[in-house]
C-alpha cells in the first residue's frame, strides 16, 4: 500500500495522499478484472464488503480517538486496505471472514498504532495472516477457475454462497470445488507442493487441469493484470522500482538455482512469478513506505529478503503462497534494515580513535 509522505516523520499532505491512494486503487483494476473473468464474482463481492466494513470501522475508531473524521476517512487509505484484502481472500469465503479481516486491519493494525503512517505492519497482510491462522478451513477453500467447475456460478449464486455457504440449488462450497472427475481441486501452488510431497515430479504434477496449458490456469492472467497495474504505477512514479525489481529478481535467483539442481522437484521461475499473489505482493504490498524500508539500498535488501522468504516458505513451509508471511517478517526486519542502509546525515563525520 503506497502513499505520499510530505515531511518527516509522518505529516501527510492530504491532497497528495488521496490522489495517490486513488491511483493505486485504479492500478488494481486489471488484476481484479482478471479475477472476475476467471473466478467469477466472489472477489468483487468481498471487495465491496471489505470497503463498507473498513469505512464503518474507521469512522467509529476516529470518533473514539476524537480525530478529524472527514479528513482521514476519505483519504483513501482504508479503501485501499480493504481492496487489497478483498483481492486476497478466497472467492467463496463466508461473508464474516471479510468483516472480521477488515475490522482487524483498520481497528487493530492501523488505528491502534496511531493511524496512517504509524502502523509497523501492512494492515491487509496482517489481517490476512490473522484469518489464515484462525480460520484455516475457510481461508484455504479456494475456488477453481470457472472453466473447471461442474456447477455454474452467476452473481446471485455467488452472493448466496458467500452469505449462506450454499448456492440457491443447495450445493456447498466443497461441492463447488469438486472437479467433474470427482476430486477436490486446489490452487496450482497447493497441488504442486502436495504432489511433490507424494513423490511425483513437477512434469507429472503439471498435467492436472488446474495448471492449464502454461503455468497456472487463471492465476497467470491475474498476475499479469497486477503486473500491468504495477508498471502503470512505476510509469507514474507512484512507487519505487527498487523493491519490486529486487523481489522478483530474488525469486528468480532462488528458483533458478533450485530448478537447476533438481528440476523434478522444483518449479520454474515463471511458475513462481505467475502463481499466487506474487505480482500483487511485488507492486502493491511490499511498496508500502510505512511498513517497508525507506532508502534505496534498504528497499533492495527488503525486496530481496521478501523474495527469498517467499521461495523458502513455498518450498518448505505449510502455506504454499507465502507472500503474506514474507511481508510481515520483512516488516519486522525493516527498522534493522534501515539502520544499516540509511544514508549518512549531511555533515556527519566518523570520529577518529
Amino acid at each position: 500500500m503506497a502513499f505520499w509522505i510530505a515531511s518527516s516523520p509522518h505529516n501527510h499532505t492530504q491532497n497528495q495522499t488521496s490522489k495517490l491512494m486513488r491511483l493505486v486503487i485504479y492500478a488494481t483494476i486489471p488484476g481484479i478484472f482478471a479475477q472476475w473473468y476467471f473466478f467469477g464474482w466472489g472477489n468483487l463481492i468481498h471487495i465491496g464488503l471489505a470497503v463498507a466494513t473498513a469505512l464503518v470501522a474507521e469512522f467509529f475508531v476516529l470518533s473514539l480517538r476524537e480525530q478529524p473524521i472527514s479528513k482521514q476517512l476519505f483519504d483513501g487509505s482504508a479503501i485501499l486496505t480493504a481492496v487489497l484484502l478483498g483481492i486476497c481472500l478466497p472467492a467463496l469465503a463466508p461473508w464474516w471472514i471479510t468483516v472480521l479481516g477488515s475490522l482487524f486491519a483498520i481497528a487493530i493494525v492501523k488505528q491502534l498504532y496511531g493511524g496512517l503512517g504509524h502502523n509497523p505492519f501492512n494492515p491487509a497482510m496482517a489481517a490476512y495472516v490473522m484469518l489464515l491462522v484462525s480460520f484455516p478451513v475457510q481461508m484455504t477453500s479456494w475456488q477453481p477457475p470457472l472453466s473447471l467447475m461442474s456447477v455454474e456460478l452467476d452473481f446471485l449464486n455467488t452472493l448466496t454462497t458467500i452469505l449462506t455457504g450454499f448456492t440457491s440449488e443447495g450445493y456447498s462450497v466443497e461441492q463447488l470445488r469438486t472437479h467433474i472427475d470427482g476430486y477436490t481441486m486446489a490452487t496450482p501452488l497447493d497441488s504442486l507442493k502436495n504432489d511433490i510431497g507424494q513423490g511425483l515430479t513437477v512434469a507429472e504434477s503439471i498435467t492436472k487441469p488446474v495448471f492449464g496449458q502454461h503455468f497456472s490456469l487463471g492465476w497467470e492472467w491475474v498476475n499479469a493484470g497486477f503486473l500491468l497495474g504495477g508498471l502503470f504505477l512505476l510509469a507514474r512514479k507512484a512507487i519505487p522500482l527498487a523493491t519490486p525489481l529486487s523481489f522478483l529478481a530474488s525469486i528468480l535467483v532462488c528458483s533458478f538455482i533450485a530448478y537447476s539442481i533438481n528440476p523434478d522437484g522444483n518449479a520454474s521461475t515463471m511458475f513462481h512469478w505467475l502463481s499466487g499473489a506474487t505480482m500483487l505482493g511485488a507492486f502493491f504490498i511490499l511498496t508500502d513506505p510505512v511498513s517497508g524500508a525507506t532508502s534505496t539500498k534498504g528497499r533492495i535488501v527488503f525486496g530481496a529478503l521478501a523474495g527469498f522468504l517467499v521461495f523458502i516458505i513455498r518450498k518448505f513451509g505449510g502455506y504454499p503462497d507465502a507472500v503474506a508471511f514474507a511481508v510481515l517478517l520483512c516488516n519486522m526486519a525493516a527498522p534493522l534494515i534501515d539502520q544499516y542502509t540509511r544514508p549518512r546525515t549531511y555533515g556527519h563525520s566518523v570520529k577518529q580513535p
